[in-house]
């Protein structure tokens, strides 16, 4: 939903599959947008993490799924998705995430766009893979800080969602979306003011002290803070 998303799952997947190439692409990459995507076309195989600027008007050949992470902001944005996959008669798979709570948007796409759906049963032999993204974010500041901001991006842009009878902000269990983000704390933000969330744990460790594995960006950090004292 949101070009921070992109950033942290991007940064995520590269390190948690291997073998497979994986590239992210969103509107705030002015420049590097088209070289991204003229290589990703060239690859025989790969993953593109993106935001909606790939929904529409843009030809991938052989796009064999479209992983909805989020439901899109509006209904014909979903058709547009899902479309990446049948380019020129070509046939494909898209899915997207639900919660329990969101279960009555499959109606609504059904009766707002005539686009039928089938539930896909989740698998139970799933991997836990937070340990290792809380891992890299206690090693590396960079997947610390784009963690939280991608957090925030998820929150603010599921309050804004088209259809706010359906995806309602008050019914988010922000305890198990920061655990889905493996964050370390929960961030400072108006929409979590005054809320306790006993279901979630932080890190006993100091968020402050974890540093920028690039050396050229923590001496930067250091001289900020040295500034701040």
């Amino acid at each position: 939903s949101t070009c921070a998303c992109v950033e942290y799952y991007g940064k995520a997947l590269e390190s948690l599959i291997k073998q497979v190439k994986i590239m992210s692409i969103h509107g705030k990459m002015k420049h590097k947008r088209n070289r991204i995507f003229t290589e990703f076309r060239k690859l025989p195989g790969g993953i593109l993490v993106c935001t909606d600027v790939m929904a529409r008007g843009i030809d991938i050949p052989e796009v064999n799924w479209v992983l909805q992470y989020d439901p899109p902001s509006s209904a014909s944005a979903f058709v547009h998705r899902c479309g990446r996959t049948a380019r020129i008669g070509n046939v494909g798979s898209a899915l997207v995430f639900l919660l329990p709570m969101e279960e009555s948007y499959v109606n609504f796409l059904s009766i707002n766009q005539k686009c039928p759906m089938q539930e896909m049963k989740p698998q139970t032999n799933v991997l836990d893979l937070l340990p290792k993204l809380k891992s890299m974010a206690l090693a590396d500041r960079a997947v610390f800080e784009k963690g939280m901001k991608a957090f925030v991006s998820y929150v603010q842009a599921y309050a804004k969602h088209e259809c706010n009878l359906i995806f309602r902000i008050k019914d988010l269990d922000f305890a198990s979306l920061a655990k889905g983000f493996a964050l370390l704390k929960m961030p400072k933000m108006p929409e979590l003011r005054g809320k306790c969330f006993p279901d979630f744990t932080p890190v006993t460790v100091n968020t402050d002290s974890i540093s920028f594995k690039d050396k050229n960006r923590e001496k930067q950090r250091q001289k900020q803070l040295e500034e701040q004292r």
